[in-house]
């Protein structure tokens, strides 16, 4: 009797924890919903529903244990994943970031100088909150004073009213007021009869009107009618065109910023594959992207394997000094080296240049011709990579039977025929899944090509920023987040399409090793 009630208190305790955790939760969809965040609100909501149904149901009790692994997984695979895939059919990017309420919002709040009368102003702070005497600048005997406002990053609208008092603060100085410059620049003063106030200068502010107002006639015949705004200033009519991202005039002449985000279709993926400025650098990359990954495995492989079989010769002394001594590269942080070899092969004060050019009077140009940076680019990652498959290959070295490498020798057989015919047969197989696995990484290796030419040299006629040393992803990653503008929506295009050839190097890895079991 007694462990069926501590069964019942220990489930009612787990019931009340998760209901906290729960509510907290909720808060915070909410919280996200509220700043327009649907895609966040809409994960957490899920996982935190999935996970109530595991904690509490029966059936669920089963999942309990693999349910944090897949909560990583949906966090951070699968929802970026589908994040990235839903921005490649928008036109997101830096000239359209924001949504299309927004957009509104911000049109809404401009402003304009009207001319009108200015005032000159003092600032008088009262505990934690300011007031602001405002005396007309054309000698007027009416002041006015404001309500009490705080600092604040967001805008403030404050109404005033006349006082001939002068409020019981301390008047600020004008180094003060300089520190307090953002907020009053924020502040929407509204004068008794309705004249709208804005900081012009240190000393005045200024009568200002809104540039746009709503649209309320029903009777216009243009898209998004209840979204239109009309221009106080020429009582031009503006609406948004949903085919390029923009607010724009009737006749359709004028694109008037900020842009906000709409869905495109596949026009994203139409243009990687289409248009001439991003169908031949992207084509050109990708060669170079697969050549890349393929000499990389192949030269690593090749001098991992010759280093992992000198430092396993018998006849050599000091084995494990050289083993040490060769597997540094790996041991020190890659940015580290990429940086070092960045130096080195600089063509006007690298080493090696230096010291080509005092052997045999050459200073190649490392960065600047293609294809001598592709060539820098190739032997960097050899070192870097060569370690790994050094290690690699020691392991597999020592499986094979020493029986093999003895008959081989009363044979009369030479070292190059125990490579070809022992060696590699022997290990071959081991190795094609994590040959694959390298391939995969090179494939995707940024950080190299970041740090050691940054895509250099550049591609001519491209539209968009690409360079000969550039990969997909560091291709990618330009578009994204280059200095010459963010596509975000492209990028995510490439991306995709990135994903799908390096989901199919994974299917071929699993297929090899299938068979090689």
């Amino acid at each position: 009797m007694s462990t069926s009630r501590a069964t019942s208190r220990s489930a009612y305790l787990v019931i009340a924890i998760v209901a906290v955790i729960d509510l907290v939760l909720l808060y915070g969809v909410t919280l996200m919903y509220a700043q327009g965040e649907l895609a966040f609100a809409m994960l957490v909501l899920v996982l935190a529903t999935v996970g109530t149904w595991i904690v509490i149901s029966r059936k669920g009790y089963n999942y309990r244990y693999v349910y944090p692994s897949l909560l990583g997984v949906i966090t951070f695979i699968v929802f970026p994943l589908i994040y990235t895939v839903n921005v490649a059919f928008t036109n997101y990017s830096s000239n359209h970031l924001l949504s299309l309420e927004r957009v509104r919002a911000i049109h809404l709040a401009k402003t304009y100088r009207t001319g009108g009368e200015s005032f000159s102003f003092k600032m008088y702070q009262e505990g934690p909150s300011f007031r602001l005497m405002l005396t007309s600048a054309a000698g007027g005997e009416a002041h006015y004073l404001t309500k009490p406002f705080t600092e604040s990053d967001q805008p403030q609208e404050l109404k005033v009213f006349e006082s001939i008092h002068v409020p019981t603060g301390a008047a600020l100085p004008i180094r003060e007021i300089i520190k307090k410059r953002s907020t009053l620049q924020k502040l929407d003063i509204v004068l008794p009869d309705g004249t709208e106030l804005a900081m012009t200068s240190l000393r005045k502010f200024g009568a200002i009107a809104r540039v746009y107002r709503p649209d309320d006639h029903t009777d216009r015949q243009y898209p998004q009618q209840n979204l239109a705004l009309i221009d106080n200033r020429t009582e031009e009519i503006i609406y948004p065109d949903m085919a390029t991202g923009y607010y724009t005039n009737e006749a359709g002449t004028e694109q008037i910023g900020p842009g906000f985000t709409i869905y495109i279709g596949g026009d994203n993926f139409v243009r990687v594959f289409t248009d001439p400025g991003i169908q031949g650098p992207f084509l050109k990359i990708f060669t170079w992207t697969v050549i890349f990954a393929a000499l990389s495995v192949a030269f690593t492989l090749i001098i991992g394997l010759l280093m992992a079989s000198l430092v396993q010769w018998e006849p050599l002394k000091g084995n494990g000094v050289y083993r040490l001594l060769l597997i540094l590269p790996y041991a020190v942080p890659a940015f580290i080296s990429i940086l070092i070899f960045r130096g080195l092969f600089n063509q006007n004060f690298g080493e090696i240049n230096l010291l080509l050019d005092m052997l045999f009077g050459i200073k190649p140009e490392w960065i600047s011709n293609e294809l001598l940076a592709k060539s820098m680019v190739i032997i960097v990652n050899t070192w870097l990579g060569y370690p790994y498959m050094m290690i690699l290959c020691i392991g597999l070295l020592k499986s094979i039977p020493e029986d093999l490498y003895e008959a081989s020798a009363i044979d009369g057989a030479t070292p190059v025929q125990n490579l070809f015919h022992i060696t590699i047969p022997m290990i071959i197989k081991p190795l094609i899944p994590l040959l694959i696995a390298s391939f995969a990484f090179n494939f995707n290796n940024l950080v190299l090509i970041a740090l050691l030419t940054g895509g250099a040299p550049d591609m001519l006629h491209a539209t968009t920023p690409a360079g000969a040393t550039d990969i997909l992803v560091s291709y990618t990653f330009r578009i994204a987040f280059g200095s010459y503008g963010q596509d975000y929506g492209l990028a995510s295009a490439i991306a995709t399409v990135i994903f799908l050839m390096v989901g199919f190097i994974a299917w071929v890895n699993l297929k090899a090793t299938r068979r090689l079991q």
